[in-house]
């Protein structure tokens, strides 16, 4: 069987493409390759990613200049079909300023940059995202970025809540979501949120930082796995 196929976006201002590029190609099933953001051609890709970063200095709002680049176009549409879009960090801001998923995102509450680990609750493990996750296990992986504070209408939380669309909140060591687990604000401690039809995932911590276990975690790779199996078995 062919490898799973990741594509990687990249726009002016990426700069955690290559490392998830390495960690999509140390899988053994699967491969990946760079999308230029100029293009509108994804290669055939099984899923895409739109990886971390500050696309285009993030000089208006983070991720609303990314959204008009002539790949999402196909993005959006690769999306609408019910296939799989990953974006993590300023890729999630992108993906809520396309419209992919519903908020926004706001300046962490301390108006500081954070780069440090945090923990995370699964709060759906019925994703493709998420199905090599168990149901109490927690993950350690790390976050960096300065505008990670989600915010939504009461309305428009609700309706996540409604469709299980919170897939990743903040969390202590022991699971327990609370304020005190909370690094920048964000509504209901969302740290990642999907689509209604849970094919499109947003998510503000790295996990292709957490792949190896010298960079202080491996619980990154759970994420990419579960894509993985969930394509592989689609395709079977």
């Amino acid at each position: 069987m062919s490898k799973i196929k990741f594509g990687i976006v990249v726009f002016p201002g990426s700069n955690c493409d290559h490392d998830t590029e390495y960690v999509c190609n140390n899988f053994p099933e699967s491969e990946a390759v760079l999308l230029w953001h100029k293009d509108s051609d994804l290669q055939q890709c099984d899923v895409v990613i739109l990886p971390g970063g500050f696309s285009y200095g993030d000089y208006l709002r983070a991720g609303a200049i990314a959204k008009f680049s002539p790949i999402m176009n196909e993005v959006i549409k690769f999306a609408n079909q019910g296939y799989p879009v990953l974006g993590i960090c300023n890729g999630f801001q992108v993906l809520l300023e396309c419209g992919l998923l519903q908020g926004a995102m706001m300046h962490n509450r301390t108006h500081r940059f954070i780069c440090k680990m945090v923990h995370l609750k699964t709060a759906n493990t019925q994703t493709l995202f998420t199905s090599e996750i168990q149901a109490e296990e927690i993950l350690r992986i790390p976050i960096a970025h300065g505008e990670g504070n989600f915010e939504a209408s009461p309305e428009t939380i609700q309706h996540h809540l409604e469709h299980n669309n919170i897939i990743f909140q903040y969390c202590n060591s022991q699971g327990q979501v609370v304020e005190e687990a909370n690094p920048n604000g964000s509504i209901q401690n969302i740290a990642g949120l999907s689509n209604d039809a849970k094919n499109v995932l947003g998510l503000m911590p790295h996990p292709e930082r957490a792949c190896e276990s010298v960079l202080g975690s491996t619980d990154g790779e759970k994420i990419f796995k579960s894509i993985i199996k969930n394509l592989i078995e689609a395709k079977v």
